[in-house]
């Protein structure tokens, strides 16, 4: 299995990537370091000057169009060590040793970098630039994968900068973000732009049955209701959590029948996202404290005595955690809003007439109903109410004033 076939519906972007790492491994087995001028400028990759390889890129595209998966995938073919390249095979067999321990994450050469806080901050960022700077210590690349690069806190985006300016020889970095816009202009303009679509619902269909396991039906049903949101998709179709709390959304448009409705809807999809933040921090904030207190030498038992002097140390795991707390709670709660978008997508779509596949044909009852009671104008300005209540918790307004205020405004229509 090559390491593309886990990139879903972006059949450009992988013979482009393909290509690159065609160069690359040409640079590499030459001895000669990569070119580290702007993509575009001459070089000596190819025929016709203009190299397909070079030293930063950026992968952009919608929520679940495989950003990371790409960003992964052509990290493992710059690394790809098969005998096959030597009779002409491409690199990125998906067998090799080189291939393989990337994939899984275990390269010594390959960092991925991701974060479930809100911010990637400067500290963070230098540590990956002195990473950056060294050279590989097995591979034929030293590869930095950052999948949140939209995160980066001013400071942070310029301590990037630099080294995306003068990288190391046989260093790539490998940035992933919604959108261009989302990278600080000095940056981006520094890259070779990747722009990944969202994947067909019948490609995503397909990779839940041929790499997950899942039944045909249930793997249809979830990349339909999700849309292509390949990661979405996975995880409707395999927790049953998941799908209830998708259920209950579902229902909200027929409970805001008066704005005492309004208010109690929104304190429940406040109360559920609060709930998935907290089933995360039982399952990781405990080991990792325990882990910390080991680290530390405190005695044995979670009441154990810390040594003296480490009380810094817990108490910058404990924000750390509050803030990773934090980020799970709005990701749920954006969640909610992407599928009760989807819902008022299908509801446009059936008063309109158009001849597009219903992403929530299992609730077309009350479809149908919500239909016949508004109009097209009422159900773009309810579509409108979500957008806007996800820009004002992006905005950090408080979650349950800006959830009240779209309820309010889904039942005025």
């Amino acid at each position: 299995m090559a390491v593309w076939d886990d990139v879903v519906g972006q059949e450009r972007v992988t013979q482009e990537l393909a290509a690159a790492a065609r160069d690359a491994d040409a640079l590499v087995s030459a001895d000669r370091a990569p070119d580290a001028a702007v993509p575009g400028e001459p070089a000596s990759g190819e025929p016709g000057g203009a190299s397909r390889m070079t030293h930063a890129w950026l992968f952009t595209g919608p929520p679940g169009s495989g950003r990371s998966t790409a960003a992964r995938a052509f990290a493992a073919a710059l690394q790809c060590v098969s005998p096959d390249r030597a009779l002409g095979g491409a690199p990125g067999c998906g067998f090799c040793d080189g291939c393989h321990t990337t994939l899984i994450g275990t390269h010594a050469d390959v960092e991925i970098v991701r974060t479930d806080l809100l911010s990637i901050g400067v500290k963070e960022t230098r540590d990956l630039v002195r990473r950056a700077s060294l050279s590989p210590a097995g591979g034929r690349w030293q590869v930095i994968v950052l999948e949140d690069a939209d995160r980066l806190t001013e400071g942070a985006g310029n301590v990037l900068l630099k080294a995306v300016e003068e990288p190391a020889p046989r260093t790539v970095w490998l940035l992933c973000a919604p959108s261009i816009e989302d990278v600080l202009p000095t940056i981006r303009s520094r890259c070779r732009h990747l722009s990944l679509r969202t994947p067909p619902v019948d490609a995503v269909a397909d990779v839940l049955v041929r790499r997950d396991g899942i039944a045909p039906e249930a793997a249809a049903a979830a990349a339909r209701a999700t849309q292509g949101h390949i990661g979405r998709a996975r995880r409707l179709a395999t927790d049953e959590r998941a799908r209830a709390r998708r259920a209950a959304v579902l229902k909200l448009p027929l409970r805001i029948d008066d704005i005492g409705g309004c208010l109690k809807a929104a304190q429940e999809l406040i109360d559920a996202a609060g709930e998935d933040a907290k089933q995360v921090a039982e399952e990781v904030d405990t080991k990792e404290t325990e882990e910390l207190r080991a680290a530390l030498g405190a005695a044995a038992g979670t009441g154990g005595r810390l040594p003296r002097g480490t009380a810094g140390v817990m108490k910058e795991l404990q924000d750390r955690q509050k803030r990773r707390a934090t980020r799970t709670q709005r990701d749920s709660l954006d969640l909610a809003l992407v599928d009760l978008t989807g819902f008022y997508r299908d509801v446009l779509t059936l008063q309109l007439g158009a001849p597009v596949p219903l992403a929530n044909d299992e609730v077309r009852d009350s479809l149908d109903r919500i239909a016949r009671a508004s109009t097209p104008v009422r159900t773009l300005r309810r579509i409108e109410a979500i957008i806007a209540c996800r820009e004002a918790l992006d905005r950090n307004v408080a979650p349950l004033l800006a959830v009240e205020a779209m309820t309010a405004a889904l039942r005025a229509g």
